[in-house]
């Protein structure tokens, strides 16, 4: 009997040792899907000769992925509703539809999406057949907004995917979302993450539209595995070996997907998690289109040629931009661009070159101004971009608009809220004598918000000081500027502004 007593010891001690040992709960094979910052519906010449991006594009990686046999969970990071031509006509509906045809498992809304303001973007919103996810985006009154997830549980092969997601938190100042309210995005996020664990998430995936720094202070907290971003432009992937961050380029240039094995073990009631990523980054330079979205892109491009002949304003005043006029003194032109600029982007100041001012044209009193010859006078696709500049440095690069005088060159100041005199006899860089802004003399040491273009903004045309200054918003994220000019001038309807003695030249 004894023999046996031994081998009935030996065989509890393998049962036991047999519990305890980790046993494998869930496997699932998952491509976590990236877009962000997509406007334009077509697709981009780019540099090296080869088109990039557009709806189409995307929609046939899109296709292919969820073909491919493995889970795919398909994230938007914001950015589309505006800015594009198409946009400022129809406030983003061409693209909401595009986007429910493509159809993302998660949208996180950026600050373009809050262009057209708050009533806009709440249409908007209830016309998405896709899941929202902003836990920092809020009512007035402090509740979610309906339609909105703060976060939520999917089950794949058995593992559970946590998915939370965070809007822009810097909306308000850089768009127009009326009263809504935005709590800060990295710890929104991060108690999101920690809830979701709570909750049973072996794995948690943020989708944020969010600076570089947000991101990368998520990723550092361990708490989020995975974090698919929006808004910086750039095709970035960073992965230090336990968690990640991806942001896919713009316009849907490139798709960057994440293949990830992840297995989920159990140990005495714990679930442990595991994964290694790897990353494709989808050239759509090499994607072919998917025709039935190219179809519905072809009608909209259709309907956009239509509307460039509409005109949208008349104008009581000549109107000049023959180069011999905007770049030599103060045109009427040079002033309506700018008002357009300062107001729309709520600055003290507006500056552009009168070399951006291109179609040659008059436009004699009672003459319509279309869309197409906004186009003209705009061609090289500019964006309005806020500085914030001490006086001084806006005294400096004023001095360098002027210091090709007498000669005409690009570089002239064409202005708003802006009044100086200057005296042409005197040196170059000593030439203005005063310069007001909204009428009070200017103060070289205050700070000033003003609207350019981002030509000047990256120190075209010698505008150094320009560029040293860092924009409100990345270049790319900045609002078009043919854009701007047409939706003020269809605000006010007939062009009143002429020459009004903004620059004296003595």
């Amino acid at each position: 009997m004894r023999p046996f007593k031994h081998l009935s010891i030996i065989a509890i001690c393998l049962a036991i040792g047999t519990l305890s040992a980790p046993a494998k709960a869930a496997t699932a094979t998952i491509t976590f899907l990236l877009v962000n910052d997509i406007y334009e519906m077509s697709a981009q010449k780019m540099a090296d000769g080869k088109e990039r991006g557009g709806f189409a594009r995307l929609a046939a990686v899109v296709k292919a992925e969820r073909a491919s046999g493995r889970h795919v969970v398909f994230a938007h990071g914001g950015d589309t509703l505006s800015p594009s031509l198409m946009s400022g006509l129809d406030h983003g509906a061409h693209i909401m539809t595009l986007t429910n045809i493509v159809r993302p498992d998660a949208f996180a809304p950026g600050n373009h999406e809050f262009d057209f303001g708050k009533a806009v973007f709440l249409q908007r919103m209830a016309e998405a057949r896709f899941p929202l996810y902003a836990a920092n985006l809020r009512g007035p009154d402090g509740t979610p907004l309906q339609g909105f997830r703060d976060r939520n549980i999917i089950t794949l092969d058995g593992v559970r995917i946590g998915i939370t997601g965070a809007a822009y938190d810097g909306t308000p100042r850089t768009s127009n979302p009326g009263d809504l309210k935005f709590l800060p995005t990295v710890g929104t996020t991060v108690a999101q993450a920690e809830t979701l664990r709570r909750e049973g998430a072996d794995f948690v995936l943020a989708v944020v539209h969010a600076e570089r720094g947000q991101t990368l202070d998520m990723m550092l907290t361990r708490k989020i595995d995975l974090v698919l971003s929006g808004h910086n432009h750039n095709l970035y992937i960073n992965f230090d070996g336990r968690n990640g961050i991806v942001e896919s380029s713009h316009d849907a240039h490139y798709v960057v997907a994440v293949d990830v094995t992840i297995d989920v073990s159990e140990h005495e009631g714990r679930r442990r998690t595991t994964w290694w990523p790897e990353f494709r980054v989808i050239d759509t330079a090499g994607v072919t289109p998917d025709p039935d979205v190219a179809a519905v892109v072809a009608k909209y491009e259709a309907e956009l040629s239509q509307q460039m002949d509409v005109a949208i304003a008349t104008t009581a005043v000549t109107l000049d931009s023959r180069n011999a006029t905007v770049r030599s003194g103060e045109a009427a032109i040079g002033d309506l661009i700018t008002d357009a600029m300062r107001e729309l982007s709520q600055t003290d100041a507006a500056v552009i070159n009168g070399g951006s001012i291109r179609a040659g044209k008059v436009y004699a009193p009672g003459a319509k101004i279309t869309r197409r010859d906004v186009l003209a006078e705009l061609p090289f696709g500019n964006r309005v971009v806020t500085l914030t500049l001490t006086g001084e440095e806006l005294h400096q690069a004023l001095e360098n608009g002027l210091a090709q005088l007498p000669h005409s060159g690009g570089r002239f100041p064409q202005v708003s809220g802006i009044s100086l005199i200057a005296e042409i006899s005197r040196p170059p860089g000593q030439r203005i004598v005063s310069i007001t802004v909204a009428g009070v003399p200017l103060d070289p040491a205050r700070r000033y918000r003003v609207a350019t273009n981002d030509f000047l903004a990256r120190g075209g045309d010698g505008y150094t000081t320009f560029a040293q200054a860092k924009p409100l918003l990345p270049i790319d994220d900045s609002p078009l500027l043919a854009n701007e000019v047409m939706v003020y001038l269809r605000r006010i309807g007939t062009v009143h502004t002429g020459v009004e003695g903004r620059i004296t030249l003595r």
